[in-house]
């Protein structure tokens, strides 16, 4: 392991089990089900849907493993000392920062996630790319998808409820926070041939996290910044 992947690794641990972790646990009193559908080892794609900003460090605890996900690239851009700082911190939860104004601005960063999980990696998305606005779940973009077909990684759904407007206020009346792995999605009728069939496959990912989080679905895409 070369010098800045040792830095990389230490930078996760510290933000994982230090800077993180605890507070997750205090905050959300998670419950965790269905962790065995997640490997330990070897690529996969991990696909939340998205209610706060703490939907992924819960998915980084469920897997019990690195996780990379696809974050706002003005996370890593913002000027001062607090942009510094919230550089470092995403750098060292293995975030990549992506351009959310879709198109082809966002291939770079589906290039980064396709090099993840062909390294044997955990990537982990929300599929509908930004927090939802109102509680409902969103349509899905294609891209976990793509991804998967792309490289033959599977895709583990993950239903997460009752992250959002979580507040010191609401905090003993809040139920706790359920993080529930559910098994892969079969894939076997999909194709990057077919457009049809990756839409289909990416409905049925949300059609999947929609039962499991009790979210009304929309059809329709979520606006990125919206909330």
């Amino acid at each position: 392991m070369s010098i800045s992947e040792l830095r990389a690794a230490f930078r996760y641990r510290v933000a994982r089990h230090l800077l993180i972790g605890p507070g997750l646990w205090a905050w959300g009193r998670p419950k965790f089900t269905g962790l065995e559908n997640i490997p330990r080892t070897g690529p996969v794609i991990l696909a939340a849907n998205h209610l706060a900003i703490s939907d992924s460090f819960y998915v980084v605890q469920s897997a019990r493993r690195p996780v990379s996900f696809l974050a706002k690239a003005d996370y890593f851009t913002q000027p001062g000392l607090r942009g510094k700082l919230k550089k470092i911190f995403f750098s060292g939860m293995g975030q990549i920062p992506v351009d959310r104004s879709g198109g082809t601005a966002s291939s770079p960063a589906l290039d980064a996630a396709t090099k993840i999980v062909q390294d044997g990696g955990a990537w982990g998305i929300h599929p509908e790319g930004t927090r939802s606005p109102d509680g409902r779940l969103y349509k899905g973009k294609t891209g976990a998808v793509r991804v998967a077909l792309a490289t033959g990684t599977p895709i583990v759904p993950i239903a997460l409820r009752n992250t959002e407007d979580r507040t010191l206020k609401n905090f003993w009346k809040r139920e706790p926070v359920t993080v529930e792995v559910l098994p892969p999605l079969d894939l076997s009728d999909a194709s990057l041939d077919d457009e049809a069939s990756v839409r289909r496959a990416t409905d049925e990912l949300m059609d999947v996290l929609a039962k499991h989080s009790g979210q009304e679905q929309v059809p329709a895409y979520a606006k990125p910044g919206g909330k």
